[in-house]
């Protein structure tokens, strides 16, 4: 299988690089630098050329704050930028598998999304990810992947700021009041492979990391594994707040727990477990 990663420098495009090159899978990593993906005419050429079986578009603006500010830009690269992709992908016949967003939901529910649950987003990076969504489906063969919390020892994420304000700060205020799944970018890799080697056919399917927890709850977690890894590392003291006393420009979805039942059974994907990836992850960051 001839497989193209576009994000390819994101943390999950090296998580999928990482699991990629440990197949007989052909790979083709394009980063931004690589490949403008907004670039109708240039991303047609490069697919043409390239004549790949599968398309991972890991490519995303996810600056979910600086979108409420740069609607244009979010909506180029998580909308636009997918239509291109759905365009080339057409021309060649390729699986366009396209990553998405629990962010597509407004935060209401008392249970785990489902893939058929009505989608509302509240803000513009939400919104520019569903419209992404939509335009992925113009591909004849399509996945698409909503997933939540996305970590790992690559890149810009949750933990690595934890871990990176622990040797700045005796103390972290931490909002307790936001429901998710901390999803290991290593783990969603290892499931948009599997869903690409089996495609059980077109539609969205949600990936997650297994155990619901607070925003408090995963630092608290974070920071157990770290010192237990280290003698030298120094937890601060946290403080769990209200959501309203860390105000920010977008609003997040209270609870984001995606359930992730359709494409285990649909794929035999299995489900991702963030408590288990802490550890060889945090050792790696430790390491850095």
């Amino acid at each position: 299988m001839k497989v193209v990663i576009t994000g390819a420098e994101g943390q999950l495009g090296r998580c999928l690089k990482d699991q990629l090159f440990c197949t007989s899978h052909s790979v083709f990593s394009l980063s931004r630098n690589d490949l403008d993906i907004t670039d109708s005419e240039t991303v047609m050429k490069r697919i043409v050329k390239l004549q790949p079986d599968v398309i991972i578009n890991a490519a995303a603006y996810t600056a979910v704050d600086k979108a409420e500010a740069d609607a244009d830009t979010a909506w180029a690269v998580n909308a636009l930028a997918v239509e291109n992709l759905a365009s080339a992908a057409n021309k060649v016949e390729a699986l366009l598998v396209h990553v998405s967003t629990d962010y597509v939901f407004d935060g209401l529910s008392n249970r785990p999304y489902r893939e058929t649950d009505p989608v509302n987003p509240s803000g513009v990076y939400g919104a520019s990810k569903l419209a992404g969504e939509r335009a992925a489906q113009l591909a004849v063969q399509h996945a698409i992947v909503r997933t939540a919390w996305v970590f790992s020892e690559y890149g810009h994420n949750f933990l690595k700021t934890m871990m990176r304000l622990a040797g700045e700060r005796e103390s972290l205020s931490i909002v307790n009041d936001q429901t998710g799944t901390p999803t290991y970018a290593g783990d969603l890799a290892v499931a948009l492979i599997q869903l690409s080697e089996t495609f059980p056919g077109n539609g969205v399917y949600h990936f997650s990391g297994g155990e619901a927890c607070t925003w408090f709850d995963f630092a608290c977690a974070i920071f157990e594994t770290c010192t237990e890894l280290s003698d030298e590392f120094a937890a601060p003291q946290l403080t769990p707040i209200p959501s309203t006393e860390f105000p920010t420009p977008a609003s997040r979805p209270a609870y984001s727990v995606l359930d992730g039942q359709r494409l285990m059974s649909k794929a035999s994907v299995s489900s991702g477990n963030w408590r288990n990836a802490l550890l060889p992850v945090c050792r790696k960051v430790l390491s850095q």
